[in-house]
């Protein structure tokens, strides 16, 4: 019963974490109020205690997510990026790795070479969820973000796979080599990405069977979508390959697949919803995890200094500032190299990178925050060896100095970005706009040239008992209503104030109606079945003036 508890007092502290953000005279991130939510709830005075289990916190949290980020990211524009993401998730990882790892071994006392590197793997990770929580969204340049998604989407695997390299060599389960940790990492990485793309062709293939013999039941699919990222996580796993790549490559394949656009119209919106409401809630928690963790890591960590004679607690804080500066410097040094890398030497396929101003380039920098994966991470090292008598080497500074560097790469992302992104435009909504209405006006025409050979159609099929002039009249007002989008192009201005009235008019006769079949079930002139149905129909209408607004 406590765990029920407990589960529900969590959700409530993310609802209400969205809530006391906005009540706040000064804005405060929303992963930054929902870490310090949970380390409010970890203080001895509320005790509220969550034995953090890695292995099952990256089953019950990281897929879904990860699943959701594939479905939002567009295949072509991921390939057509890919050398900047292959540049950042996988170059970057070792550098950081090897750099990261040689500059912990010198400056953390007693600290063996390996551990040091098992630090700088779980230290490599980004994490977009944080940034877009400290950012919002919309405020990084498209060109600059997509490439941090990807990145975020494909380090997590090349990370935790360097993590696990490090762990296996002291433990003493495997003699590192370059060219077989190159072949490991390889194998782990191409198979995650197989056995995700595997299991949604199978899903898909399923899904059409099933859908055959329960009908269009939209919760039926719903349930099912919603278990194919952890299918695809654990299938890899079992199968010895990433996981978490299988969940990317789940959702960028179902994207592309034609389950969700074929869909029907119920189902799409529901799971829209759904997915909404769940992103909302996991991102939430894994934030609050990381907040119940601190209070806990910070007291073993003074306990262990205690014993420990060789290091201060203040180093150790030193130490993270340090660390944290250090892959600052990194990640802009790899970013500066890339762009002139791409402005010598690329001069006929140029990286993207070659496009960004200094600014741009410390955005790209301060946006390397780390976040839930790192912490994972690092605290799924084992406490003891393989003899499970002796303690895994300096166990208790990479955890300190994992979750001191993540909580500073969020506060010193608070300050440095909304500083660097002041005054900068970051999408361009003339563009946008004449995007939208080029699409409106093309889309229009193919559907007016639809209309017209159904209208010729059925005029001339003796089967259709419809007086051919009610024909013609239904045709030419639907006709006549795509007939304005083409328009628009002409006379923006006008239409726009037009369409914007007939908006304004519709919503007040929506909104009229609803409040009267409120009224009509009260006196019980019609049945809850009917009142579900013709406010669902409502929502819908309202739903689709609303968006355009």
């Amino acid at each position: 019963m406590s765990i029920f508890f407990t589960i529900l007092i969590l959700i409530l502290v993310v609802s209400l974490s969205g809530v006391i953000t906005r009540m706040l005279p000064f804005q405060i991130p929303l992963p930054l109020m929902q870490i310090a939510a949970g380390a409010m709830l970890a203080w001895p005075q509320f005790g509220l205690h969550v034995e953090f289990d890695p292995e099952l916190f990256l089953v019950l949290f990281i897929p879904p997510l990860l699943f959701a980020d594939g479905i939002k990211t567009p295949v072509r524009e991921f390939l057509h990026h890919g050398r900047e993401i292959i540049g950042l998730a996988l170059v970057l990882v070792l550098l950081t790795v090897v750099g990261i790892g040689y500059l912990i071994h010198v400056m953390v006392p007693n600290m063996q070479l390996v551990a040091a590197f098992a630090l700088a793997a779980v230290l490599s990770p980004t994490d977009a969820v944080a940034l877009g929580g400290i950012v919002g969204e919309g405020r990084i340049k498209k060109s600059i973000m997509g490439i941090l998604e990807g990145e975020a989407l494909m380090n997590d695997a090349s990370g935790l796979v360097s993590l696990k390299f490090a762990v296996a060599v002291i433990t003493g389960t495997m003699v590192f080599s370059v060219g077989g940790a190159t072949l490991e990492f390889l194998k782990v990485a191409l198979g995650g990405l197989l056995a995700g793309i595997v299991v949604t062709w199978l899903y898909s293939k399923s899904l059409r069977l099933m859908s055959r013999w329960s009908g269009d039941d939209p919760a039926t699919q719903i349930v099912l979508l919603l278990l194919l990222p952890f299918a695809s996580y654990l299938i890899a796993e079992h199968l010895g390959v990433s996981g978490i790549l299988a969940a990317v490559a789940a959702g960028m394949t179902i994207s592309q697949s034609g389950v969700i656009r074929n869909a029907p119209l119920t189902m799409r919106l529901r799971s829209a919803s759904v997915w909404s409401m769940l992103e909302f809630v996991f991102n939430g928690l894994v934030f609050i995890m990381l907040g119940l963790q601190f209070p806990v890591i910070i007291e073993s960590t003074i306990q262990e200094v205690s014993r420990d004679s060789s290091v201060d607690t203040w180093y150790l804080f030193a130490c993270v500032a340090i660390i944290y500066f250090a892959l600052l410097l990194l990640r802009f040094s790899w970013l500066w190299s890339m762009k002139h890398i791409s402005l010598r030497f690329l001069k006929k396929r140029p990286l993207l990178f070659g496009e960004y101003t200094t600014r741009d380039l410390w955005v790209a920098s301060f946006a390397g925050v780390r976040g839930a994966i790192t912490l994972a991470g690092v605290l799924s090292i084992p406490i003891f060896l393989n003899d499970q008598i002796t303690f895994f080497p300096s166990r208790y500074q990479l955890v300190f100095l994992a979750a001191g560097v993540i909580l500073f790469s969020l506060i010193c992302g608070v300050i440095a970005l909304p500083l660097l992104l002041k005054g900068v435009i970051s999408v361009d909504k003339t563009a946008y706009q004449a995007e939208e209405r080029m699409a409106e006006a093309v889309t229009a025409e193919v559907a007016m040239q639809s209309l017209r050979k159904m209208e010729e159609r059925m005029i001339a099929d003796s089967k259709e008992n419809i007086d051919p002039q009610i024909i013609t009249e239904v045709s030419s007002r639907v006709i006549g209503f795509l007939r304005r989008r083409t328009a628009k192009q002409e006379n923006d201005e006008e239409i726009t104030v037009v369409e914007n009235l007939e908006r304004r008019f519709r919503l007040t006769a929506l909104r009229a109606e609803r409040g009267e079949l409120y009224h009509l079930r009260a006196t019980q002139q019609i049945s809850n079945e009917t009142l579900q149905k013709m406010l669902h129909e409502l929502d819908l209408l309202e739903a689709l003036l609303v968006e355009k607004e």
